[in-house]
């Protein structure tokens, strides 16, 4: 894997992908810089080398051109804080004037390009503005793990026009490490716990993960659909009943593998999908008409902590409730400390998908982990077996 370590930059422009997809409150104040301070090591290794950067990044999906809420501008003036140095800022990413701004970027500079998908070239993977964007810089590096899964100008189509000068970021580097620590070499007992609201969205990876697992631990909306096809009755809660044959054939197949898979027996139940609802528990194949399932239950909870704190090898994606609610978080709350827990007594965990980073995030716990991967989709179709257009792209 070639990164920007096996590269010295002196005098040399680094053309860098990154990821500056930051939320935005209404005054244009970042309120989670996560992803600008991912790619801080990357654009400081290039400006200790003596060469200068050009940083290249989307935000938000903007439907038809430009619009002044989603400039990047605001993240050129966070990082310029980062950096303590000024962040020049092209109010274009293609163009004369963008490129008269690359071309007298001095050694030690850095410049950010306004946001790449004001133009629908890049999203469309086109050629040409590929090639626009690839003059503004002697080396492409890709540190933008979170968009590796999309074929787009600046992430996978781009890297054609460096044949010889292309190279994955540290964070990029360290992101693709850390899955095949889980994906290829796990230490056994190797349990998943897969959560969210759908199968839907799920069954490709506990597809491919049923090769590789000891134990899946199966939490959120999801989870209703798996006991509506056994049978149970689940009163209001969220079901898929597109995937109730599909999810019997999970666990048939799981069972066929020696897959031990853990479903809620117990689960906290409301009566509407509110944080002021009125709640109890019951078990989960006997939910009531007009209630729902909204946490796993503290029977589930305690089995739940038991599997997980006697693995070796975690992988945790999707929240076991709706823990944004105070009256049901104890199901996300307990299963990240017993991950915390198990990673004190030697296990390795890697957290990934927005709502499992969210919750390690609302604990507190980012530290307490193994790691914590900035990629949501591209996180997912790694562990699916999927090859990603922007790892590719460097690779070949």
């Amino acid at each position: 894997m070639k990164t920007v370590n096996d590269i010295d930059f002196k005098g040399k422009k680094a053309l860098i992908r990154v990821d500056f997809n930051a939320p935005l409150d209404e005054s244009q104040t970042i309120t989670d810089d996560t992803r600008i301070r991912a790619a801080i090591p990357t654009i400081k290794k290039v400006l200790a080398d003596g060469g200068s950067v050009v940083l290249m990044s989307h935000l938000g999906r903007p439907k038809k051109g430009p619009e002044e809420k989603l400039s990047l501008k605001p993240v050129a003036n966070h990082l310029s804080k980062i950096l303590d140095l000024e962040v020049k800022f092209a109010s274009n990413c293609i163009g004369s004037s963008t490129e008269n701004l690359a071309n007298n970027l001095k050694n030690g500079e850095v410049l950010l390009l306004e946001n790449l998908r004001f133009y629908k070239e890049e999203t469309a993977g086109d050629v040409a503005f590929a090639k626009s964007l690839s003059v503004l810089g002697d080396i492409y590096v890709n540190d933008a793990f979170g968009t590796a899964h999309r074929a787009h100008a600046s992430t996978a189509i781009i890297a054609q026009f460096f044949p010889n000068q292309k190279f994955f970021g540290l964070l990029m580097a360290r992101e693709l490490e850390n899955v095949e620590l889980v994906m290829k070499n796990p230490k056994s007992p190797f349990t998943a716990i897969i959560g969210g609201a759908k199968v839907s969205s799920k069954i490709s990876i506990i597809e491919n993960l049923l090769d590789k697992i000891d134990n899946l631990v199966i939490g959120g909306g999801m989870a209703y659909t798996f006991i509506k096809a056994q049978g149970g009755t689940i009163g209001n809660s969220l079901v898929e009943d597109d995937y109730l044959e599909m999810a019997l054939r999970v666990l048939k197949l799981a069972e066929e593998k020696n897959v031990h898979i853990l479903l809620p027996e117990d689960s906290a139940i409301a009566n509407e999908f509110s944080p002021n609802a009125d709640h109890s528990e019951c078990a989960t194949k006997n939910i009531p008409d007009g209630w729902m399932g909204m946490d796993i239950g503290t029977d589930a909870i305690e089995k739940y902590k038991t599997c997980i704190e006697n693995s070796q090898t975690i992988l945790w994606n999707g929240p076991m409730g709706v823990f944004e609610f105070d009256k049901f978080e104890a199901g996300t709350k307990q299963a990240a400390f017993a991950v915390v827990r198990a990673t004190e007594k030697g296990a390795y965990s890697l957290v990934g998908g927005g709502d499992s980073v969210a919750a390690v995030n609302k604990y507190d716990l980012k530290d307490h982990v193994s790691y914590v991967s900035t990629g949501g989709g591209a996180l997912l179709e790694l562990i699916e077996g999927k090859e990603l257009p922007g790892v590719v792209a460097i690779m070949s």
